[in-house]
């Protein structure tokens, strides 16, 4: 079978400790990158690189993070879109009020301004846990989205709240075409990806992980709680607030608290529990997997003509989110990555079942 690791021996620790060990695996990962890099901006059209690819990089961003604080470190967080909402702010007034600065540096600074929100917001966990942690980070939620509402300096005075984010120029390049923005999208969450693939797999992610599975003894054996916690919120924070300057600049165009209410929240922790709790292919998969879901219903619901009215689509859709949600739960907790893996063992072990 193609897919087998026998006679792939290590000879080196560095090859041992590799990302990917297994060569097939590393075959796949080039031939993917391939496809996103060189194949989708030849032949994909402006649609679906400007409504559909997009935002699902931008996801997949803010899922790797969201899973990184939940999946990984098991502190359960309902405010994802604020950290998002700060990051895409924090940017919108880096650019505004020093023009000077890179939209690059931007990104990084709305990144750092997140993590420090999630450090604030973080606080609470390290006395709180499982369901009233949730209510203390959907509070951060609540204050954070009225604080931009409310405050009229975070949008520069805006009388409509509703803000143009300033164009993306770099060495007088204007990233201003689908292309051109998909393909800055793909780097910045291909190379954050790789890094937070690498975080889970040092000592820190051991860290986190024996915090998830049980605290109390990952205490016991000196790992310090207060610094493993406020760090996996911070850089869970910092993830989402690039993730929420990529999706302000490179989709929307614009910044508005609006676009990073409640629901934004609920839709990122969609993703991870469907995608697979603990893996970052996973935030891949989950957020691929609800942003194709309604194209999905759309079309198919042409097949009907007007049989179906659009709020029919639009409630067909939170009922099939919340069956599959239960679904998951219930069957495969572990989201649409467990369900890959063990397509994988068993091509490992192909032609005898187990």
């Amino acid at each position: 079978m193609f897919y087998r690791e026998t006679g792939q021996y290590k000879t080196t620790y560095a090859a041992d400790r590799a990302i990917f060990p297994i060569r097939q695996d590393r075959i796949g990962i080039a031939i993917l990158l391939v496809v996103a890099f060189v194949v989708i901006p030849l032949f994909a059209n402006e649609y679906w690189l400007r409504s559909v690819l997009t935002p699902v990089l931008v996801f997949s961003l803010a899922a790797i993070g969201l899973n990184i604080l939940t999946g990984y470190t098991g502190q359960l967080s309902l405010g994802t879109a604020a950290f998002m909402a700060v990051g895409a702010f924090a940017a919108y007034n880096l650019e505004v009020r020093v023009p000077e600065v890179p939209f690059l540096v931007s990104f990084v600074v709305a990144g750092l301004a997140a993590a420090g929100v999630g450090i604030l917001f973080g606080l609470p966990s390290l006395r709180i846990k499982g369901f009233y942690l949730a209510v203390a980070t959907l509070a951060a939620q609540f204050f954070i989205e009225w604080l931009f509402t409310h405050v009229g300096w975070f949008t520069n005075y805006s009388t409509s709240g509703v803000i143009t984010a300033p164009p993306m120029t770099l060495l007088g390049y204007s990233f201003e075409s689908a292309e051109s923005r998909y393909l800055l999208t793909l780097c910045i969450v291909a190379g954050m990806a790789i890094m937070a693939k690498n975080m889970v797999r040092s000592e820190l992610g051991r860290a986190w992980m024996a915090v998830r599975d049980m605290d109390v003894a990952a205490e016991a054996i000196g790992i310090n709680l207060m610094a493993t916690k406020l760090t996996a919120f911070a850089v869970s924070s910092f993830y989402c607030g690039v993730a929420g300057a990529l999706w302000a600049y490179v989709y929307l165009g614009t910044v508005e608290p609006q676009a990073f209410d409640v629901l934004r929240s609920f839709e990122i922790l969609f993703m991870v529990i469907i995608g697979g709790l603990g893996s970052i292919l996973g935030s891949f998969l989950g957020a691929a997997f609800i942003v194709l879901l309604p194209i999905f219903i759309a079309n198919a619901s042409g097949l009907f003509g007007s049989a179906l009215s659009a709020e029919t689509i639009a409630h067909l859709e939170f009922v099939i989110f919340g069956g599959l949600i239960i679904l998951f739960l219930v069957v495969e907790p572990l989201g649409l990555a467990r369900l890959w893996q063990i397509v994988k063992e068993k091509l490992r072990l192909w032609p005898f079942p187990y």
